[in-house]
């Protein structure tokens, strides 16, 4: 299971969902089932959602369960499991056809897993070469990140990497692929980074590739990911039972800031009591074996 994607400070998300045997926890993002595993392993039951059907195949094999398909979308249950295929911002109508039972608890562990970047397919990666895809669910016919770079207006393309990536090269990075898509369409991961790279050229301070950010953007644009963030977080409040908690891992900040905007918010509303005043990040000796999680924010609240 680690192979597929290793879980984001676990050990923390465990002690503050606050496991109590029998109770049932929705795990938001189910990549590798590692959360879901713990949480399991400490006596809880689990709702985990995933729209990447690979992940849903993977936890359901690890588990021993049987894949079924259930209006278009994977679906696995046991007694103590149960896996959807979907995204969650539609929490609220998965539990509502799922569960009959309190919620008290609901992790986001949030961003792309370790299968995802590693399988050259699905255009995550700018390690190796492949199509431009970047869909968090392969069979949808949503607009894939190459739709995006050759589709959008070179301003388009400017704000898109500066509103989602934080990239301050933006606007020579967007006129350059303007520029290179005229001679030829971009389609795979290794042109776009080569493009970026002859912009910005990597130097000995940089701690990551400069076409992280750009790529961040691209993702984030594909999948509608802080759409679904904003969506869902009041859904997942709803859903919890008086004493649940939310425990919420974000990789960048538009996604920290969102769920800090929103805790605040609620807390101001008395709907909920923030737990932790500032983020969480990882150990040193969890970077050190799992780098991919140093730039994990934890934050929690609990449900008033």
């Amino acid at each position: 299971m680690n192979s597929y994607h290793i879980p984001v400070m676990l050990k923390e998300v465990l002690s503050y969902l606050a496991i109590k045997p029998g109770h049932w926890y929705i795990d938001c993002n189910l990549g590798g089932g590692g959360h879901t595993r713990g949480i399991l392993e400490a006596g809880g039951k689990v709702l985990g959602i995933d729209l990447d059907p690979d992940a849903i195949r993977e936890v359901a094999k690890n588990f021993g369960l049987q894949v079924t398909e259930k209006d278009s979308r994977l679906f696995a249950q046991s007694e103590n499991v149960i896996l959807v295929q979907d995204n969650f911002s539609h929490i609220s109508h998965i539990t509502h056809t799922t569960l009959t039972s309190p919620i008290s608890g609901i992790l986001f562990d949030l961003g792309v897993s370790t299968h995802q970047l590693e399988t050259a397919e699905r255009g995550f990666s700018f390690n190796t070469d492949a199509p431009l895809d970047m869909r968090m669910d392969p069979t949808s016919s949503s607009i894939t990140a190459a739709d995006l770079v050759n589709g959008l207006y070179e301003k388009e393309l400017a704000d898109l990497f500066w509103k989602l990536g934080e990239e301050n090269f933006s606007r020579p990075i967007a006129k350059r692929i303007a520029e290179a898509r005229q001679k030829k369409k971009i389609e795979t991961t290794n042109e776009l980074a080569q493009i970026i790279l002859s912009v910005r050229h990597r130097t000995p301070a940089d701690r990551t590739h400069p076409a992280t950010r750009i790529f961040q953007a691209l993702r984030i644009a594909v999948n509608d990911e802080l759409n679904s963030l904003k969506t869902a977080l009041p859904q997942a409040l709803e859903a919890l039972t008086p004493g649940g908690r939310i425990v919420a891992i974000s990789f960048h900040s538009l996604e920290d800031r969102i769920i800090k905007d929103f805790f605040l918010d609620e807390q101001k509303k008395c709907s909920i009591k923030i737990i932790t005043r500032k983020p969480i990040t990882p150990t040193e000796e969890e970077v050190e074996t799992n780098p991919r999680s140093r730039s994990g924010k934890l934050r929690v609240a609990e449900k008033l």
